[in-house]
Parts: structure tokens; sequence; C-alpha cells
């Protein structure tokens, strides 16, 4: 038999405490399975063969966020964006993201690798600058937003941290467009005439660390609900089983 008269105080902190626990902790689950529907889209997306870029923009291009795509155009090596602070094999360098001109005009961002950083200038890799119509495979990847305490993009220095889509692209000279703003390409590994860029860089950076934040939420409620039955039997206002703590 479990009988308690709770104390006001102590009752009208502890339980809105309590609520705002659980609800944290079944928000986090129901986080976790939004999460895992995400992963599982991606490992699909990774297994399947490459779509056609027509195919690609019919839909929400970011249904296929890390899936492979093919794609036509032309480089405008001219209007480059390089993408500072990347590594690669412990050594510095940075990402070239450089705008094509597909076979209809509009103008998407493909990143085509790492560079290191002597080799920043297109003139220093010429044999990589590639002319004329080409044909690639890229991996569909979202437009990046500024991560907390990461820098400024500098445009003006053409110095960037992450991939601004629609930015990029009206400086390269595109037009807006609600499609063509949410993504990006990436290089698969196809290797570059003269080594450079080095493509295949594409990273999965999704955690899914949920279930820790459920568990420590849960695990937060359950010590406070501890703490409050305790703290009721110290003050003799809890009965377990025909027992209460004697006055002292």
């Amino acid at each position: 038999m479990f009988k308690l008269r709770p104390l006001f105080w102590p009752t009208v902190i502890s339980l809105p405490i309590l609520a705002f626990s659980l609800a944290l902790g079944v928000w986090q689950m129901e986080r976790r399975e939004w999460k895992r529907d995400i992963l599982d889209r991606i490992a699909q997306n990774q297994a399947a063969p490459a779509v056609a870029f027509a195919d690609l923009i019919k839909a929400d291009p970011l249904r296929h966020e890390y899936g492979r795509v093919r794609v036509a155009g032309t480089f405008l090596h001219d209007r480059e964006f390089h993408l500072a602070a990347r590594s690669l094999r412990n050594k510095v360098g940075m990402q070239i993201v450089t705008p094509l001109r597909l076979d209809d005009g509009r103008i998407i961002l493909f990143d085509r690798g790492w560079v290191p950083s002597e080799q920043k200038e297109g003139a220093s890799r010429a044999a990589g600058q590639l002319a004329g119509r080409v044909e690639l495979t890229g991996v569909v990847r979202r437009s990046q937003i500024q991560r907390q305490f990461a820098p400024d993009n500098v445009p003006d220095k053409n110095v960037w941290f992450h991939v601004d889509v629609p930015l990029m692209r009206k400086l390269a000279g595109g037009a807006p467009d609600p499609r063509l703003d949410v993504f990006f390409l990436e290089a698969d590994a196809t290797p570059n005439p003269g080594g450079v860029p080095i493509g295949g860089q594409t990273r999965l950076d999704i955690p899914n660390d949920h279930l820790q934040y459920a568990i420590t939420w849960f695990a937060i409620a359950l010590a406070l609900a501890g703490v409050y039955l305790a703290y009721h039997w110290e003050n003799g206002r809890l009965t377990v089983n025909g027992r209460t703590k004697a006055a002292k």
C-alpha cells in the first residue's frame, strides 16, 4: 500500500520539472524515429543508381540527398569559389566549388574537390580546369548554414566557410530558383587531369544521438521523483505497506 500526503511547495516546484523532463524524453524518442527515417532514406539513396538531373528536379531534390546524379554542362572556372579551412591527409587546403552552366543555361554549383593551399588559383592546376562540355556524376548535398562559432563567409574576398547556395548562384550569374537554390553537387572520386581537385570527399555527418538525450531526460525525471518521495518519507508524509518514518 502506498499513501502520500503531498507537501505544497515541494509539489508545486517538482511537478512542472518532472512533467517537463518526461515531455523532453518523449520528444527525443520521437526525434530519434524521425532521424532514423532520414538515415534510412539516405542509405537507400546511396545504394541507388545515379539518376538523371532532369529526374532529380522534377520533385524536391533533397529527397535524393546523398544520392548520385548524372549531369552535363560547362564549368565557369573564372567564377569558382574557395571553401576554406579544409584538410585532407593532415594537409590544409580548400574545396573548389565551381559553377556549372547546364545545357539549358541554368547554373548549379559543383564542388569539384580538395586542392592544397598552394594550388588555390586555377592557373596552378591548369590541367584540371576541364574545358568545354563535360558529363559528370555528383552527390546531392544540402545548402549549408553557418555553424555555431564558425567564421562568416567573406564573399568580397572569395573566402567561404560554408556553401551558401542561393548567394553563390547569384554571384555566379544564376537566376533565383527555388529548386536549384537548395542543393549543390559534390564530385565523386573520378580522378581529374593533373591530380587535382581531388573528389570523393563526401562525408555523412548526421549523428543520431537522440536516444542518449532521451535517457538523460528520463533519468532526470526518475531522480527527481526519487528525491521527492525521499523528502516526503523523511518528513513522515509517505506511507509504504503501512510503514511511516517515525517523527524524531
